[in-house]
């Protein structure tokens, strides 16, 4: 009888992490670190710690291996392969970050960090997994604007809810999801803030808007009534949003979000990744100038891996 195949049990993110050549505002670089350890060059990157998403642990893994602060982008996917010794699979998920503060400092894990051109990267990894996520990264333009399209945290029924359904409040759950999302959101360099005039959504985008000290600009047309009755208006508004700069939060609701991103997606040629859009999911759309050229989905903000 065949052995049943082994899924990936150690869980491990990272990132590209790349700057804009001193010396070349036009040309970019990106960051190669040596592991003593293993006598091994690579991306940073490392395991998840217990209660981390893949993206948590991919900023925490990048400051603590470079000392440099990240503002994340374009997610590149991941890679799996066998641990050497173990019956065991490892999955890595990588980020394209941009270096925005911080210098390197040896530590107790990486004891050399190089600056490198793109062209000569490929040479100086160690595996052709990250020779792979390279190939990935350098795949569309590094220097993108993002935009984080957010459905709503859990609010309990609809059906259940006694009084005006656009007044209806987080749950205790959805306030865990909203803290969270805060936090998330951040990551990607979050500094406006928009929703939809449900108190849902506007209690979703609270802690953000509170913790950057920013209004939360309220959307009428992006709730699920003002974009049915005017989709075309709607949609306008947000592609206003996107292009004011920045780097904006949208919030609304799940009868808005997938026309929105069927209609955006399908104009700019971008192929959407399989999501439920769930509650207190994101979509993290990256673009060049006002054309979205990627689309990324994050189900939760809060871990659901056990590490």
């Amino acid at each position: 009888m065949a052995d049943k195949p082994v899924k990936a049990n150690i869980f491990a993110a990272g990132a590209v992490l790349w700057r804009k050549a001193p010396d070349n505002p036009e040309a970019v670089e990106i960051a190669v670190v040596h592991r003593p350890k293993y006598d091994d060059w690579s991306f940073p990157k490392g395991k998840l710690d217990p209660g981390e998403t893949f993206l948590t642990a991919a900023v925490r893994e990048v400051q603590e291996e470079t000392s440099i602060t990240g503002r994340f982008g374009r997610h590149l996917g991941g890679v799996t392969y066998p641990v050497p010794g173990h019956r065991k699979l490892k999955r890595v998920e990588y980020w394209a970050a941009e270096a925005v503060d911080g210098d390197f400092g040896p530590n107790s894990e990486v004891d050399v960090l190089h600056w490198l051109p793109i062209d000569e990267v490929p040479d100086h990894l160690s595996y052709p997994m990250d020779r792979m996520i390279l190939r990935r990264f350098v795949s569309a333009p590094p220097d993108t604007r993002t935009v984080l399209l957010v459905r709503h945290a859990k609010a309990g029924s609809r059906k259940r809810y006694k009084g005006d359904d656009t007044l209806r409040p987080l749950e205790a759950k959805g306030k865990e999801q909203a803290a969270a999302l805060a936090s998330q959101l951040r990551i990607f360099g979050a500094d406006t803030v928009y929703s939809a005039d449900r108190t849902r959504c506007i209690e979703t985008v609270m802690p953000l808007a509170e913790a950057l000290g920013v209004e939360t600009g309220i959307e009428p047309l992006l709730s699920e009534e003002g974009y049915a009755e005017d989709p075309e208006a709607a949609r306008a508004r947000v592609l206003e949003i996107a292009s004011a700069g920045g780097t904006p939060v949208i919030c609304s609701q799940g009868g808005v979000i997938p026309d929105l991103m069927a209609w955006w997606s399908e104009s700019a040629g971008v192929t959407l990744p399989s999501a439920r859009n769930r509650k207190g999911s994101t979509w993290v759309l990256s673009l060049v100038g006002d054309r979205l050229i990627a689309a990324d989905h994050l189900d939760s903000p809060l871990p659901k891996v056990a590490n």
